[in-house]
Order: C-alpha cells, then sequence, then structure tokens
C-alpha cells in the first residue's frame, strides 16, 4: 500500500450522526470514526489538463443497510408512513433492511393477526431489496380466548421468520435475537417483569456457536426489540449476553427498539447500543430533534469500521420528480398574493359589516389548491366562513367570498388588525402536492374618523426611533408617475447617522425624503431605471432641538430640495418618477416588506403629500399649517388621534395606522 501513495483526509467523513445522550451504561467515549481510506491512482482518474492531485475512494466493499422502528402502537394509519418510509428508502437503494420489532398491532387472536401480517408484508414487499424481521412483543403476545403455547410464536415464524437467525454480507454478519420468551417456569410474557424478559439457555447457546462461525467477519451487528441493557424493568439478564458480544471481539453495535425514542449508550466495552424511535408507532413527537420522531436509520459499513445516521420519514426527495415544469410551477405560484375587491370601512364605533371578495389567480400549467384563513388576535372579529379550500385550474381565476362582522364599541387599545393567510399547493401531472411557503397578508380596510376641531395648542407627533413610525398602503395614495411634493416640520432632540421621513422608497420606484449624516436629502427612482438623488449644495443642515421645514419637489425636468423655504439642491431629470408599489412609511423606510428600518426620533408635524409641483422658486416661506386642496393627497397637521390611526385631511381619508407607542403632543 505504501507505494500506491495512500492519502488520508484531514476531517472526519461519515454521515450526520444522532448522539442522543450518554447512556446508562458505564466506561463511556465517543465512537470516533477514521479518515476515509483514499489513494492516488492514475489507472482510475483521466484529464488532459493539468491540475492538482485529487485522491480517489479506496475500491473496497463498502455497503450500506437500513433499520426501520417500531411501526405498532398508534393509529392505524402509521402504516402509510412505514410505506412513505419505504419509498424513501427505495430512493436511497441500501443493500438490505432490518427491523427492530413491533411490527404488527397484535395483542389479539388468530385471524385479526393475520389480517395484520398481511398489510404489513404488502407494504414491505415494495422494497427494492430484501428486508429482515425481528419479533417484538406486539407480534407474538396473545389476548383472547383460545391462547396456544407461545401465544403468536408459531403464526411469527410461519409468516415472518425464526424468532432467531443469523445471515452474511460482505464478510459482516447481522444476528437476529428474540427477547420475548417469557419467564422460563410460567411462560409468562410481559414487558415491565424482569422474570419474563431472559435469554433462554437454548438461545444463549445458539448465539455463542453463531459468534463462533462470525469470528473470521470485519463486522457483526446484532438486532433485538427490547433494550435490554437499560436494565430496570428488564433486570439484570442482559450482562451475559454483552459478555458473550464483546468476547467474540468483532460485534460492533446492538440495534433496538420499544421505547419509541431514539437513545445512543455506548460504546460500551467496543460495542455501540443504538435504539430506534418509530418507523409509523406511537409517536409524542415531544422533542423531534432529540429523537421523538418517525425515522428510520442508514448505516455505512466499511472494513474498518461503521457510520448511522437518522432519516425523519418523509425529507427523503425523490430528484427525479423535481422537474424543469415542477420547479418553473412553483416559483409561479411563489409571486401568487391575494387580490382583495375594495378596502372594507371600518364605522366610527368600530364596528364593520361588510362582503369580501378575494382574488386569487393559478398563473401556472398545472392545477393549484388555495387554503385561506382569515384570522385576527382580537376575537371580536367574525369571519363567515373563517377559511375556504379550492382548487383552481390552470391558468383560471377563482373568486372566494368572506362575510367580515365586528362588534360595535369596539374601536379601542386591544384592537388588532385582520389578516388573510394563504397556503398554496402546486399540483404536478402525477397529482402530487408541493406546498409554498404560507403568506400572511393585512385584509385592507378603511377607518371612518370624525373631523376634529383645531385644538388651541399647536399638536405635533414624537417618534421615538426605537420602532414608532406611520403606515399608509399604497392604494390609499396616488402617485402615479407625475408631478409631487413632499413636505414636513421636523425637530430632532439629537442627530443619528442615517434617518428617514417620508419614504415609500423599493429597489426600483418611489422616493425618500431622508436625512443623512446632519444633513437633508431627496432621493427619487425614475422610470429609465436611474436614481436621482438631491443634496445641499453647500454646507445647510439640519441642528438639534430646532424646528425645521423640509420639502422634496419632483417636476418632468427637475428634482429639488428645500429647507426651510430655501432652494438647497436641484438636479434635472429626463424621465417620469417610478411610481412605488411598497406602502408609504412616515419616520422609517420598507427594508424588505413587511419589515421597516432606519427610524426617526423627534418631532413631526404638517406632513403633507401633494400631486403638484408645490415649489418652483429659489425661496419661499413655509406655511405652519398647511390646508388641503384638490392636489393634496395625505395631509397630517396632527390634530387628532384615534386609537391607532391619525387624521388624514385629504379627500383620501387615508389616516395612517400608528406603528408602535407613537404620540401626540402639545407644541409650545
Amino acid at each position: 500500500m505504501l507505494d500506491q501513495k495512500i492519502y488520508f483526509s484531514l476531517f472526519v467523513i461519515r454521515w450526520m450522526v444522532f448522539v442522543l445522550g450518554t447512556g446508562h451504561l458505564s466506561a463511556q467515549t465517543s465512537a470516533i470514526n477514521l479518515p476515509h481510506e483514499m489513494q492516488i491512482d492514475d489507472d482510475r482518474f483521466e484529464s488532459n489538463r493539468d491540475g492538482r492531485e485529487l485522491s480517489l475512494p479506496a475500491d473496497d466493499a463498502s455497503f450500506t443497510f437500513a433499520v426501520l422502528g417500531d411501526r405498532t402502537g398508534g393509529p392505524a394509519e402509521g402504516v402509510k408512513i412505514l410505506a412513505q418510509a419505504v419509498d424513501e428508502i427505495n430512493l436511497l437503494e441500501p443493500d438490505l433492511v432490518m427491523t427492530v420489532g413491533d411490527l404488527v398491532q397484535g395483542y389479539n387472536q388468530q385471524v385479526e393477526w393475520l389480517m395484520q401480517m398481511r398489510e404489513y408484508r404488502g407494504i414491505m414487499d415494495s422494497l427494492l431489496m430484501p428486508w429482515f424481521p425481528v419479533a417484538g412483543n406486539h407480534d407474538v403476545y396473545w389476548r383472547g380466548p383460545g391462547k396456544p403455547s407461545g401465544e403468536h410464536e408459531s403464526n411469527y415464524e410461519q409468516h415472518f421468520a425464526p424468532l432467531w437467525y443469523a445471515f452474511e454480507h460482505k464478510n459482516a454478519w447481522f444476528i437476529v435475537l428474540y427477547s420475548d420468551e417469557g419467564n422460563p417456569e410460567t411462560e409468562e410474557k410481559a414487558t415491565s417483569k424482569p422474570a419474563s424478559q431472559v435469554m433462554s439457555d437454548r438461545q444463549l447457546a445458539w448465539l455463542k456457536e453463531t459468534l463462533e462461525k462470525t469470528a473470521d467477519a470485519d463486522h457483526v451487528f446484532v438486532f433485538l426489540h427490547h433494550p435490554r441493557w437499560l436494565k430496570g424493568r428488564y433486570g439484570d439478564d442482559w450482562g451475559k449476553v454483552h459478555d458473550t458480544l464483546v468476547e467474540a471481539g468483532n460485534v460492533k453495535a446492538v440495534f433496538a427498539g420499544h421505547i419509541h425514542r431514539m437513545r445512543y449508550d455506548g460504546p460500551y466495552d467496543g460495542i455501540e447500543y443504538i435504539t430506534l424511535a418509530t418507523t409509523g408507532g406511537s409517536q409524542s413527537g415531544l422533542s423531534p430533534k432529540a429523537g421523538g420522531l418517525d425515522h428510520f436509520n442508514m448505516v455505512t459499513v466499511r472494513k474498518q469500521q461503521f457510520a448511522v445516521a437518522s432519516l425523519p420519514v418523509g425529507q427523503t426527495m425523490n430528484v427525479r420528480e423535481i422537474t424543469g415544469d415542477v420547479s418553473d410551477g412553483v416559483r409561479q405560484l411563489n409571486g401568487v398574493v391575494p387580490e382583495f375587491s375594495h378596502r372594507f370601512r371600518i364605522e366610527q364605533d368600530g364596528s364593520a359589516d361588510a362582503l369580501l371578495r378575494i382574488k386569487l389567480t393559478n398563473p401556472s400549467d398545472q392545477s393549484m389548491r388555495a387554503k385561506v384563513n382569515l384570522s385576527s388576535l382580537d376575537s371580536r372579529w367574525i369571519f363567515s366562513p373563517d377559511r375556504l379550500n379550492r382548487t383552481i385550474k390552470p391558468g383560471a381565476v377563482m373568486e372566494m367570498f368572506f362575510r367580515v362582522f365586528r362588534w360595535n364599541d369596539s374601536l379601542d387599545l386591544s384592537w388588532r388588525n385582520p389578516v388573510c393567510d394563504v397556503q398554496l399547493d402546486y399540483i404536478a401531472e402525477n397529482g402530487r402536492h408541493y406546498p409554498i411557503k404560507s403568506s400572511l397578508h393585512d385584509i385592507p380596510f378603511t377607518v371612518d374618523m370624525p373631523t376634529p376641531s383645531i385644538p388651541r395648542v399647536e399638536s405635533v407627533i414624537e417618534l421615538d426611533g426605537n420602532g414608532d413610525y406611520l403606515r399608509v398602503d399604497a392604494d390609499q395614495i396616488n402617485l402615479s408617475g407625475g408631478p409631487f411634493t413632499a413636505e414636513c416640520w421636523i425637530k430632532v432632540p439629537y442627530l443619528k447617522e442615517d434617518v428617514t421621513l417620508v419614504s415609500n422608497a423599493e429597489k426600483k420606484g418611489g422616493f425618500r425624503l431622508s436625512i443623512s449624516k446632519g444633513r437633508p436629502l431627496f432621493e427619487v427612482h425614475l422610470r429609465d431605471g436611474s436614481l436621482v438623488t438631491v443634496k445641499p449644495a453647500g454646507k445647510d443642515a439640519i441642528y438639534a432641538g430646532k424646528w425645521h421645514h423640509l420639502a422634496g419637489v419632483f417636476k418632468s425636468r427637475a428634482a429639488s430640495l428645500y429647507l426651510d423655504g430655501r432652494l438647497v439642491g436641484r438636479e434635472s431629470v429626463e424621465s417620469l418618477a417610478e411610481p412605488s408599489q411598497y406602502p408609504l412609511l412616515i419616520g422609517a423606510e420598507v427594508t424588505a416588506q413587511p419589515v421597516a428600518s432606519l427610524f426617526f426620533a423627534g418631532r413631526l408635524d404638517g406632513i403633507k403629500i401633494s400631486s403638484d409641483a408645490k415649489y418652483d422658486s429659489d425661496s419661499f416661506t413655509p406655511s405652519r399649517r398647511h390646508l388641503p386642496d384638490r392636489y393634496t393627497e395625505l395631509l397630517l397637521n396632527m390634530d387628532d388621534l384615534r386609537v391607532l390611526w391619525l387624521y388624514d385631511e385629504s379627500i383620501n381619508k387615508a389616516h395612517p395606522q400608528i406603528i408602535g407607542g407613537a404620540m401626540i403632543q402639545a407644541e409650545y
């Protein structure tokens, strides 16, 4: 081997191993597999390019096998989980499949047992490789009249396999033991009585004889149902079996089941003890990551070592099923969003009674399944129905109708918005469903607010810079790409690096009026794909503790920035503004819907969005209190806050919703 330049990897290469606790046995050490044998072999490597030499895997007789957990003790539909595990094992194509017992529900009489046996074998016989049963208590315990000696043992041996047996594969031996022989004096079978959990002299003698025959094997793997090494209700009988296995010198692992949770005990005297959970059996699911789940184990065997990994049932995918049509179709559905027919009305007393129409369009060439669920953290909402499931044909549009109701006198601080949860499944040509990640959407509504009186003392809104902002949905104001003006009064107690005042900017559309490093900034995305940025040409800046008026003006030829009524920056433009699909945020900006950032800390007043260019000259006198006109899209003079909404004086009545704890304050 030295002349073949054997190389060893610097890293341990093995399947992801579940190590589940230190176990019950003493003398515990972690099993560490050695690096795989690799070699440089010019006869097995071809290229017409120069480059770094690559080590090849050794040409050895490695192989894999699978191990299934308990099937029984749970609902009858657990056989579906077993069938899915069989399908997934066929994708992996190990050499063989082992079990650890509890194949049928059992605890019954002859006829029912035979029916369950045929069901189990019918599923397992669809494996592409041979499989080997192990007898568990469910497989042999009889309940009811007519109990024969040995209970269901003769049925098991006739229809499954001998109660104990062994076979060889690629110089590895597999030994199956029987752990429900019962009390040798009374023949009582019981899982919780130590006197019934003993190995007979006959089986032990057979085991010793078999281990003598396997002396030249690279590995010996042992399988039984009960993990008797845990002692307790199993008593101390396993000690003599363990000593026999240790004496053989090549027994590498013992696999068991029964307890319906994964557990690793070992290595102990060179033997690893591995307990499986379930493959369709009763499962609490208390902690899947700690081994409380349906799974099967995959074992890779090499001459010097073996590796074992647990694969949860349902997580092994068939690569050949994910065709181009499936991949493209799922991607298309990922862009589907519900279309709401209109904004329903919330009355001044908080009540609502409206018919809501939701439209979904299937853009793919296969059917999709849509599950639509309406809900709210506020229990005073009533939806009828609250959920609908529909199959939508390729290219079709489906309309769903819901009644939305809310009690009166319910406009208070316990208010929570109604939401629509949409779960879509792409249905492939073979009928298989591929779920798309569910999406949550706010159900649009408008709030009717009474016109407030003008306060005697100027009122402003104060934001804390830590999550407070105002939100106006994109459909509530109309900025179509023509001229517009965004203006506001601001007062900051201190200057932050970068904050946003008013923005609906996205990657390719919208505008932003902000402060960067103490200086005002106005940015507009254009339809030609460019971004125009206007900043002061001189040293004009924002000062802490002082009220400032800012205005950004966009029109066909220029974008202009005003500070306290003075033109401080202007950039020429050759394109219209690109509208935004994002909501308009005041005091923050949307960085990735629906997440906001760059929060403003300070006071705001006189926020006005207009669909015309209000200012064009080099200077003007800013109005401390704005009045609405026919171009006004949003006007917030901070005169009234009703629970979570701030009154908008424009004709749109697009009363912004307050996010966070922003409050109206008097400004003396």
